[in-house]
């Protein structure tokens, strides 16, 4: 679509029920990073209270029809998912607004490839817009779905704010509560373009109304410095406004704190600390509603998990919204089942379970296939579930193992009869994602209420048990001890198939443990793709293939939100090491001895073999040394030549495990460990850039 066009649609898909919209970008850097928001906005163009105010710290609004679903990875960067239940919007509802802000001073101009997708409920894309020209702010609506005549359309907009989020969101009737977060000029209204022109598909009476005029102005107490926010202020009573007093000339303003929106409900999540036991010792085992201890085998294991995930999905709203808001199920009264029979030719079939969703009278089915303990789906088996699902109209197939789906790389092939008027989805999802879910529920967002945060950690208990078989990622797979051998006598080729099964297995684990960091930080933690754009997620594993060859290393970079760098990993089968570092930016004021006695000072926790190296500008490399020999003399980390300082590297060296699984020589769980020690002990200590 064209800026300014609009859209239907029910002219694209009958599946538009409920829709996902997507937006995405990418950076050289893979750094680069934006907040989504949406706002619902009634016939005055306003919205009518701070519920209508979506984004990532009020992830859900309209009565969950509206909800975010975090970033996902793709091979160009990241892109943040919505969705949209569309027969489930409030009918005060005319107009949804989804945009996208930026902080710290950055820009959209950093940024490459601005976009918007839309799909329909089967995965279906129908919209694609790609946002242009808008290099100097730091808000950008990037479209709207309105109501018009009963039908719901979409219209690109791709209009730029240069005042940010808080310009924007004034616009549209939200009342900022404390010092708006200055990102930009004075102006708060939207960048100008010039007037826009009247095009194919879009007429003069559906216009975008001016921003900022007509109608009553709605209050919603929302900041717009959300940034750096301190969390405890989510539940925080609101201080009354002082009254404003006169500055003089050599007295400086003093900043108010800033808050995040206060929730209109007190979220229940788990204690830090556990509960004194009142057990005499250590043997006594405290009962769980989920008892493991009596699966013998695989089949038991899948019919449990099966059961065990579907009931709390059932029971725990907030959670089995998470499960299935990004398979286009829409926001209402889900039922689960297991061991249903269905008619399939002469054999009746028995999916493991069964996901429906009732909405406004209409119903969503999925049906489930479980495999437990790295069991491998069936082709047959999912292929017979989607022939069931399209001649009875059901909307979804999910698969759920130990795997993780790769962009571009299906776990399963299935053939799909484009003769047949009905579209079934197939989605995936892994264990790790599962137990990912669970915990950024109960141990940072919260849930409705005490008894759901306890049905929750019961499922953690259970799917982290050693014999429940939902472990997720858990093997290199055939391919890894070969790989291994041939670049260790130097006998492996490039383009040999077994390298890129092995680059493929990588990125499974990469993208697993950033799942896992991610729910035990409640921080955004995502893979780093530098990719160029539009580059296939084929083309590009095959190239890192050729490199693993070459090389005999695999590197990945992880982001976590927070940090002041990009966590890199590389495990070098040359050598059978791994190494975690971060680069940290150095900023300018200040004399380089003390740039480099703050650093060791911050690092006085770090272990004493943490290797440091400076970076200069220009080609040339600065000095290193561990932390234990800088510690005495932090003037030895000091380019001996007057260099300029750009910053430093922090790195950490382990072994890595010879095994392909995670056992306790297993190269998965010394990943694991290496990744857990570095940030523990190293990265934890760098919120900030070293000053």
């Amino acid at each position: 679509m064209v800026k300014g066009a609009n859209v239907g649609l029910t002219t694209l898909s009958e599946d538009v029920g409920s829709v996902m919209v997507s937006l995405g970008w990418s950076s050289a850097t893979g750094e680069g990073d934006a907040d989504v928001s949406v706002l619902l906005l009634d016939g005055d163009g306003k919205v009518r209270s701070d519920v209508d105010f979506c984004f990532y710290n009020n992830p859900v609004a309209g009565n969950g029809s509206v909800q975010l679903l975090g970033k996902t990875p793709t091979a160009d960067g990241s892109e943040d998912r919505i969705s949209f239940d569309l027969d489930a919007v409030p009918q005060e509802i005319e107009k949804v607004v989804v945009a996208a802000s930026r902080y710290a001073g950055s820009r959209f101009g950093d940024l490459n490839d601005l976009r918007l997708t839309l799909a329909d409920s089967a995965g279906d894309g129908l919209v694609r817009f790609a946002v242009e020209g808008a290099d100097d702010v730091s808000a950008v609506i990037f479209g709207e779905l309105y109501r018009r005549s009963g039908e719901w359309k979409f219209r690109a907009v791709g209009q730029g704010y240069a005042s940010g989020l808080a310009g924007l969101a004034t616009d549209y009737g939200v009342d900022i509560d404390d010092d708006a977060e200055q990102e930009g000029p004075e102006s708060s209204g939207p960048e100008q373009d010039g007037p826009e022109q009247e095009g194919p598909g879009r007429d003069a009476s559906e216009q975008p109304a001016a921003t900022g005029q007509g109608g009553p102005e709605r209050p919603a107490r929302v900041p717009a410095q959300t940034r750096g926010s301190d969390p405890a202020a989510l539940t925080a009573p609101a201080a009354p406004r002082a009254a404003a007093e006169p500055e003089s000339a050599d007295t400086a303003p003093v900043p108010k704190p800033a808050r995040r929106p206060r929730t209109a409900k007190k979220k229940v999540t788990l204690p830090r600390t556990a509960k004194k036991s009142l057990a005499d010792n250590d043997t006594w085992r405290t009962a769980r509603l989920f008892p493991v201890s009596a699966l013998k085998s695989d089949r038991e294991r899948e019919t449990r998990a099966t059961s065990v995930v579907l009931s709390v999905m059932a029971q725990v709203p907030e959670f089995g919204r998470r499960l299935t808001a990004g398979f286009g199920a829409p926001a209402g009264r889900m039922e689960t089942f297991t061991e249903v029979t269905l008619p399939h030719g002469e054999s009746p079939r028995r999916p493991d379970g069964v996901v429906r969703v009732e909405r406004a009278g209409k119903l969503w089915t999925a049906l489930v296939e479980t495999k437990t303990n790295g069991n491998a789906l069936k082709p047959d088996q999912v292929q017979a579930y989607m022939d069931i699902a399209a001649r009875r109209g059901y909307e979804a197939v999910i698969t759920l193992s130990n795997d993780v789906a790769l962009e571009g790389s299906p776990l399963v092939d299935v053939r799909i009869d484009r003769r047949r008027k009905h579209k079934v989805a197939l989605w995936h999802l892994s264990w790790a994602e599962v137990v990912h879910q669970a915990q950024m529920l109960i141990r940072h967002e919260g849930v409705g209420n005490a008894a759901h945060a306890w049905l929750l950690q019961e499922l953690l208990q259970y799917l982290q048990h050693e014999n429940s078989g939902c472990h997720g990622f858990q093997n290199m797979g055939a391919a890894w001890v070969p790989v291994r051998r041939g670049i260790d006598d130097e006998t492996l080729c490039r383009g040999d198939a077994r390298a890129l099964e092995v680059i493929e297995n990588w990125e499974r684990l990469v993208r697993q443990v950033c799942l896992r960091l991610g729910g035990e930080l409640g921080q955004k933690v995502l893979p780093v793709q530098r990719a160029r754009r539009g580059s296939d997620p084929g083309a590009r594993r095959a190239e890192l293939a050729d490199h693993l060859c070459e090389q005999g290393r695999l590197s990945a970079e992880i982001r976590i939100e927070g940090t002041p760098g990009v966590l890199a990993i590389t495990a070098d089968l040359r050598t059978g090491k791994l190494r975690t570092s971060i680069e940290v930016p150095a900023a300018e004021p200040g004399y380089p001895l003390s740039r480099a006695k703050r650093l060791v000072r911050r690092l006085s926790e770090a272990p004493a073999d943490l290797h440091i190296e400076t970076l200069v500008g220009g080609e040339g490399a600065g000095p290193r040394g561990t932390l234990e020999r800088l510690r005495p003399e932090p003037a030895d980390i000091l380019p001996k030549d007057g260099a300029q300082i750009t910053g430093f590297r922090l790195s950490l060296f382990k072994g890595m495990g010879n095994g392909r699984g995670s056992a306790e020589t297993g190269f998965i769980r010394s990943v694991d460990e290496a990744v857990d020690r570095f940030h523990a002990q190293v990265v934890a200590h760098l919120e900030a850039p070293v000053p």
